[in-house]
């Protein structure tokens, strides 16, 4: 899959998972399908054109972000715990729902997405950051995420 359908793929997760914060009382499967029927790949958050305003989410996209969405709410359990282990002095209830769905996509494709390169997910979560996030977001996802990146490494030896 092509690097770019992965980052709108991730958009699309953190949208969907920025919902389900905000309301905790939906389920993953209805949130998805609302996004789906009413979401444009002609804009994103920021109502910038991405594509053609035609144009069709690519399938590959579409197909990532539910595998990301899905993950993550099966394992958001563990998730949660690794981002607890390694984020010292910070509650999950203190950071922002931006930051902490981004901490989870990414910690879910670290745990469970051996196929994804650890440095190519992190930095993917950081440019996320950057145009979702506010301007120390970048910073706080990528402190975060390598330590996570480590006790993975160090679990799989």
């Amino acid at each position: 899959m092509a690097s770019n359908n992965r980052r709108v793929a991730r958009e699309c997760a953190l949208k969907i998972l920025f919902a389900l914060r905000v309301d905790e009382q939906a389920d993953a499967a209805s949130l998805l399908s609302d996004f789906w029927q009413n979401f444009r790949f002609a804009d994103d958050a920021l109502g910038e054109p991405l594509e053609s305003a035609d144009a069709p989410l690519p399938t590959a996209a579409k197909a990532y972000a539910e595998v990301l969405v899905k993950g993550v709410v099966e394992h958001r359990a563990v998730i949660d715990k690794q981002i607890r282990e390694v984020a010292k002095n910070w509650s999950l209830g203190r950071m922002a729902t931006v930051d902490l769905s981004i901490l989870r996509i990414c910690s879910y494709e670290l745990l469970y997405l051996p196929d994804v390169p650890a440095k190519v997910a992190i930095n993917e979560a950081i440019e996320v950051a950057k145009r979702y996030g506010t301007k120390e977001s970048p910073a706080f996802v990528n402190g975060l995420l390598d330590k996570v990146a480590q006790q993975v490494r160090k679990d799989n030896e």
